[in-house]
């Protein structure tokens, strides 16, 4: 992939990048109503010379009210917590204007920060394995109320029905009311203009298990059913007479959950099921071919496998979930009844904790060398500089002198490609992304067959049609379809293996047929992410990370400057202009405060911010935003990093 910046500018100010102005859906039936578009669609309900605001998005309407003859705010009533619904909330004169927002979202908007943890763990709230899922304001926005599902909200004699439309967010509300006989809806990021998605991030809350969808298509019913004559979203144009988008958009979500959720019974289809491995004289360890070995029992999903040579050395491919004293006994169970003599690596799969969580102790007990791709080892080393989904740190384990487990040091880095004389075998390591960009492939010939361990990219039974192997959709992963499954299923397909070891001691047997459902398969999950997208380029929607910070996690004593890296990534085959303006709470000062520039097409780049604590500055987690224009069009504060400022 290119990475060529074509130009960068670094500002110190500037102005609007363009002048918005009001707009009425239809001023004829509706005199009343207009909506102001800037990082989302602000809509004004006027009586007299007062309004009531849907939304606030950068707060610049409050400066140009004065056009449609408002006088004052008596109220805003935001439809979620999202940062470009409310990121113009200091601008609001609090002892004029009053502030409301759904019942259920009431924390996101007071204590935004207890969502944003220096320290992930897998109990975090709204997290998925330890990355949040939620995005609230950088500062605090206290709230005169809070609204309750099924409330009715009532100014000027006007009632307004309050909604519950979870989905796009974990307490997301439409406020209907009837305006000179029509029912409208202001519908916040339920559904856009043709059916389709704001974004996907919002609205991935599990691990694969759809959860938001699931939310979201009871919304869209909820909506259908509440027949609003118009339907006033947060982003794009006013939706007339929504009643078959709404119909096209629950069909669209009906058919993508079908495809994303996982292709087998996560239960019940688990290791114990595969015929090929057999018990042997070590409890819990099974043998699947004269040399390779792994662990097997019911409603246990350890990551280990060992390939035992005949002089009694081993390697194994990862090494978590597992219990100390249970993997040294059945370690002691091989020496005694196998001959095993030495552990000299631990191949990791991928970036995911849960797979390297013990390999320390292999290291410690055996003086196991730990092996992993050359992408891998920063997520696996630092992980708390990045936001992905299951960091190490996130599994509460703790190192062997008792401080809790923040990384793990990798010995060797292979490049993509490179292979290892081991004992007679021949093993190559390949990028194999899949479910998360930061995986491998370890394959080779073992007992006269094409042996290759795949971590948890492609899971379940060869045998069964139905499956397509897909494991858990999850773009916290950084796992867009192209270098993610599209890529994994298109490289398996030309290694063509006999046998693969999957993640959690999955063995797949004969998986040819399989893996072309697999193929399959993700080439569908991509096209009905496009077909939801109301980008033209899925990934901007999909990716939580287009533009991102490094490290994401960051210590700055009071006084002091940090640095922080900040990436752009341009998807398009064509340039991409973008405006980056980095918001800072109170206490925290960028320099510069303004990116802006130009990106060849495909390409990524790195700017330079600092970030300055003032010596008054408070203690504690602070956020900071990036509020994105790209290509001229106002995206809002999307994407942020989290500052922690300390005392010297």
């Amino acid at each position: 992939m290119k990475n060529i910046l074509l130009s960068i500018l670094f500002l110190v100010g500037c102005g609007p990048l363009c002048a918005a102005e009001f707009s009425q859906p239809d001023a004829k039936a509706m005199p009343d109503l207009f909506v102001w578009a800037d990082r989302c669609n602000v809509w004004v309900l006027r009586d007299g010379d007062a309004a009531l605001l849907v939304n606030l998005g950068d707060g610049s309407v409050l400066d140009h009210l004065a056009k449609i003859g408002v006088k004052r705010v008596e109220w805003v009533l935001f439809t979620d917590h999202h940062r470009e619904q409310c990121q113009g909330a200091p601008k609001i004169v609090r002892s004029v204007t009053k502030v409301a927002a759904p019942e259920l979202e009431k924390a996101f908007f007071e204590t935004p920060t207890e969502f944003r943890k220096m320290n992930a763990s897998l109990r975090d709230a709204f997290a998925i394995h330890g990355t949040s899922y939620v995005r609230p304001p950088i500062q605090p926005i206290p709230l005169d109320r809070t609204l309750a599902i099924d409330e009715t909200f009532v100014w000027h004699g006007r009632k307004i029905a309050c909604l519950d439309t979870r989905g796009t967010s974990p307490g997301g509300m439409t406020y209907r009311l009837q305006e000179n006989g029509h029912a409208i809806a202001f519908s916040g990021d339920v559904m856009l203009d043709g059916a389709k998605m704001h974004t996907w991030f919002d609205t991935e809350w599990d691990y694969g298990f759809a959860a938001g969808i699931r939310a979201l298509r009871k919304s869209v019913t909820q909506l259908t059913d509440s027949a609003p004559a118009w339907l006033l979203p947060s982003h794009g144009p006013a939706v007339a007479n929504p009643a078959t988008q709404l119909r096209e958009y629950q069909a669209k979500l009906q058919q993508f959950e079908a495809l994303y959720v996982r292709g087998y019974r996560v239960e019940d289809t688990s290791a114990y099921h595969d015929p090929l491995s057999k018990p042997t004289l070590v409890t819990d360890v099974a043998q699947v071919s004269p040399h390779l070995f792994k662990f097997k029992r019911k409603k246990f999903w350890p990551n280990f496998s060992l390939i035992l040579a005949d002089s009694g050395r081993a390697l194994v491919v990862d090494c978590g979930l597992l219990d100390i004293k249970f993997l040294d006994e059945s370690l002691e169970g091989m020496r005694k009844h196998y001959g095993l003599k030495a552990i000299d690596a631990v191949v990791i799969s991928h970036m995911h904790g849960d797979h390297f969580l013990e390999a320390s102790h292999l290291r410690e007990k055996w003086g196991t060398k730990i092996w992993a791709l050359d992408r891998m080892v920063e997520k696996m080393e630092h992980p708390e500089r990045f936001d992905y989904a299951a960091p190490i740190q996130a599994y509460g384990k703790k190192a062997a002198d008792g401080t809790p487990l923040r990384g793990v040091r990798v010995d060797r880095g292979f490049k993509s490609g490179e292979t290892i004389d081991w004992e007679g075998h021949k093993f190559t390591i390949d990028w194999m992304p899949g479910q998360t960009e930061f995986a491998l492939c370890f394959h080779g010939q073992i007992d006269g067959r094409k042996v290759a361990f795949t971590g948890d990219n492609i899971f379940g039974d060869p045998e069964d049609p139905r499956q397509t192997g897909h494991e858990a959709v999850v773009a916290h992963n950084s796992a867009i379809f192209e270098e993610g499954y599209i890529y994994g299923a298109e490289y398996l397909k030309k290694l063509k293996p006999d046998l693969l070891m999957g993640g959690h001691s999955y063995v797949m047997d004969r998986p040819t047929e399989f893996i072309e459902r697999y193929r399959k398969w993700s080439y569908e999950m991509r096209d009905s992410f496009q077909t939801l997208s109301s980008e033209k380029d899925y990934q901007y929607g999909f990716d939580p990370f287009w533009v991102r910070a490094e490290p994401y996690r960051s210590t700055v004593k009071t006084g002091e400057t940090i640095e922080l890296k900040i990436e752009v990534r341009n998807f398009q085959k064509q340039m991409q202009t973008h405006r980056i303006e980095i918001h800072t709470p109170p206490g925290l000062i960028a320099e510069p405060r303004f990116l802006e520039g130009q990106l060849a097409a495909e390409a990524r780049a790195k700017f330079s911010v600092r970030l300055k604590a003032a010596p008054g500055a408070k203690p504690g987690v602070q956020i900071v935003a990036f509020d994105i224009t790209r290509d001229g069009k106002r995206k809002g504060e999307l994407f942020d990093a989290i500052v922690e400022i300390v005392k010297p």
